[in-house]
């Protein structure tokens, strides 16, 4: 059996490692395309690295761009790359630009899809993400559900014969990650003199809260007003945004930081009193760490972090404070995203098939 994978944005990169090492152990061909959506060397060369993924068989270097001009250039490029692989599965790994690019791509050539990650759902239809999500889930020949109300939703849309309940694969990668760090200090508290439990650690990144200046400027002022740092690890998109609107990254109990390596980014979390962040993927590496999350949105696709009252979701300067400085929510044992097995069952169903 012969896989593409199609990655091209940080979570992806996530993603990807624990089904790179489940298909090198059952002896599948594994293709792996990155499209350069994400061409910063923090948001991608260094996962490869430090999460040890084999180095991208084929780099499509498409970088940035309008979702118009960014999504066809994958598609462009990517019917070369199936036509001269000729693959058994295209697996794509979310709900960004070069997942929908890749499976409509890969449905017109007639080569099956598989998609990671289905059947999540914010159902707010000004999220890129959530066309890109639901476009993908109906193309797919399969889907991959990462949790049961994931696996509620396809049903829901009829869907229910080609969904399989895997896990979710970043929880495989997240759990072997946090034990290697676990006892190590954070190279962050060195370099910024921070205590253990003294800091909060914030990614905010979303055109929602980036593109206009009054809601960018809201946020920085939520974040600048809490009552310890917040290392605001800042993506290229708000750096380039704040810098368009004047906004300063750096002011109050603020401050700016490049983004980390994946390693060293968990290594933050687990010693940080908290998260904040408008990630989906961060939410859910907090709740995996048992790090109290505050998501500046209006709503999430993991609900059941919130479910579980450890995360909450805000939208004003003062509500981020306020849920910031929350009490630590009461302990729980739910595993709601898997056991840590996730990949193995996906190339198991892709077997199947």
């Amino acid at each position: 059996m012969k896989i593409v994978s199609v990655v091209g944005a940080r979570p992806q990169f996530v993603k990807l490692a624990p089904i790179a090492t489940a298909a090198a152990a059952a002896g599948v061909e594994h293709i792996i395309v990155h499209t350069g959506q994400h061409y910063d060397p923090m948001l991608s060369d260094v996962f490869f690295d430090d999460l040890g993924i084999p180095a991208p068989d084929v780099h499509l270097g498409v970088g940035s761009g309008s979702h118009g001009v960014q999504t066809g250039a994958m598609l462009s490029a990517l019917d070369a790359v199936f036509d001269a692989q000729q693959p058994d599965w295209v697996l794509v790994y979310g709900d960004t630009n070069s997942t929908v690019a890749a499976a409509l791509s890969a449905v017109k050539l007639h080569v099956p899809v598989a998609h990671l990650e289905a059947g999540l759902r914010s159902f707010n239809r000004r999220m890129p993400e959530e066309h890109n999500r639901v476009l993908t889930d109906h193309a797919a020949d399969l889907l991959l559900a990462p949790t049961h109300v994931a696996v509620d939703h396809l049903t829901r849309e009829g869907l229910a014969a080609r969904t399989v309940l895997v896990g979710d694969v970043m929880t495989d990668v997240l759990l072997s990650v946090r034990d290697e760090v676990a006892g190590r200090s954070s190279a962050l508290l060195e370099e910024l003199s921070l205590t253990p439990g003294g800091f909060y650690v914030s990614t905010i990144h979303r055109a929602e809260n980036t593109d206009d200046p009054d809601r960018l400027r809201a946020v920085v002022t939520g974040l600048a007003a809490v009552d310890k740092p917040v290392v605001l690890l800042a993506h290229p998109r708000v750096v380039a945004k704040a810098a368009a609107h004047g906004i300063p990254l750096s002011q109050g109990s603020l401050i700016a930081h490049a983004p980390l390596a994946y390693p060293d980014l968990i290594a933050a979390v687990l010693a940080s009193a908290g998260v904040v962040t408008d990630s989906g993927g961060l939410q859910k590496e907090a709740f995996l760490l048992r790090v109290p999350c505050t998501t500046v949105r209006n709503e999430t696709e993991w609900v059941e972090t919130v479910e579980l009252g450890w995360n909450v979701l805000v939208e004003t300067a003062d509500e981020i404070a306020t849920a910031v400085t929350r009490a630590r929510p009461v302990d729980t044992d739910a595993a709601p995203y898997g056991d840590g097995h996730a990949a193995t069952r996906v190339i198991e169903a892709l077997r199947a098939r």
